[in-house]
């Protein structure tokens, strides 16, 4: 088989699944991306679900399974791409990276036809992606020692032609708790190399790409892919690739422009005062630590109000460690239409 646009390009309703060759192991045993794919009866765009960068991310890739098993190649206009594992070797190992190389996929797009395994991954995967995807979810979780209500992350490329209106629209079929507008530059919230990630490196393809945030990693959580396989039906409505009444977007809309990490300042084990998705106010403290010699130290107080987007669930913490993830600024409007 040819390349995926080749393939959506045939004529007639039709699915099919193959892989993407990327290389082989030193057994002989090939490194490859599965992809699966439902071309409809009539021309229209193209939406392509991405299940997992990171190898413990679980939730996205059942529900983008779940969601394409149901269609109906028969009764659309467009086309649906699902790549389940963007990773698949961290996905056989239950860790974040691939263990051979130990790079993070998510930062490491575009990637290079002759680089270390994880940039040759991020290679295949672009290399289809570009002149074909119209919208890419790019299906992440938080890391698994955490809670999380889903979310949606979306940066700003500014040659892509893509505004942040069409964005928020998009991610609106996601009824997300909060959507998080992150700067490339990083500015704090992550270390590393930000423009690397697949959906910024989407945009600058020319397709519309946003991260959907799927609660906590290795594990299952039904009512998270119950969730994403709603959006993705609503997303394919707005689309015109599916046909039918769109269900109705959320009221409002919560948008964050500023996020940041809490840390441990020493250790022990964290006992938190709330839950994820929770505002806490200034002066409110999230919890305590609680030391080895019997004492109970209060993690400092905020000072300023945050919403807490993610809160650490393991308790074992060292010095330095993440406690929380915080939304320090953020607004309330209503969702954009569709354009």
């Amino acid at each position: 088989m040819g390349s995926i646009g080749e393939w959506l390009a045939g004529d007639g309703a039709a699915r099919t699944s193959g892989n993407l060759p990327v290389g082989s192991m030193a057994s002989g045993a090939p490194v490859a991306l599965p992809w699966l794919g439902v071309r409809g009866a009539k021309p229209g765009r193209t939406l392509w679900l991405h299940g997992q960068v990171h190898g413990d991310e679980i939730n996205g890739i059942v529900a983008a399974l779940r969601f394409v098993r149901g269609l109906d190649p028969s009764t659309m206009s467009g086309h649906v791409i699902v790549t389940p594992t963007g990773n698949p070797q961290a996905l056989d190992a239950r860790r974040k990276r691939n263990p051979y190389d130990e790079l993070d996929l998510d930062q490491s797009y575009p990637g290079s036809p002759s680089g270390l395994i994880t940039e040759r991954v991020a290679h295949a995967l672009i290399d289809e992606v570009r002149g074909v995807a119209d919208v890419l979810i790019n299906l992440h979780t938080m890391n698994p020692l955490f809670d999380a209500p889903p979310y949606t992350v979306y940066k700003h490329h500014p040659g892509s032609g893509i505004t942040e209106e069409q964005l928020l629209a998009a991610m609106a079929c996601f009824h997300p708790t909060l959507a998080c507008r992150q700067d490339v530059g990083g500015k704090g919230e992550l270390p590393g190399n930000i423009a690397g990630a697949l959906d910024y490196q989407c945009l600058a393809a020319g397709t519309l790409a946003f991260m959907l945030e799927l609660g906590s990693g290795s594990r299952l959580q039904p009512a998270n892919v119950a969730l994403a396989e709603a959006g993705f039906l609503a997303l394919a409505q707005q689309l015109g690739i599916l046909h039918g009444n769109q269900a109705a977007g959320p009221a409002r809309m919560r948008t964050v422009s500023r996020r940041g990490w809490v840390t441990a300042q020493q250790g022990g084990l964290f006992v938190p005062r709330c839950s994820a998705g929770d505002l806490v106010e200034k002066g409110e403290s999230i919890g305590e630590l609680l030391g080895m010699d019997g004492s109970a130290v209060p993690v400092p107080p905020f000072e300023h109000d945050g919403i807490l987007i993610g809160l650490r669930t393991d308790p074992v913490v060292h010095t330095g460690e993440r406690l929380a993830f915080v939304a320090w600024e953020w607004a309330d409007r209503a969702p954009p239409s569709a354009h």
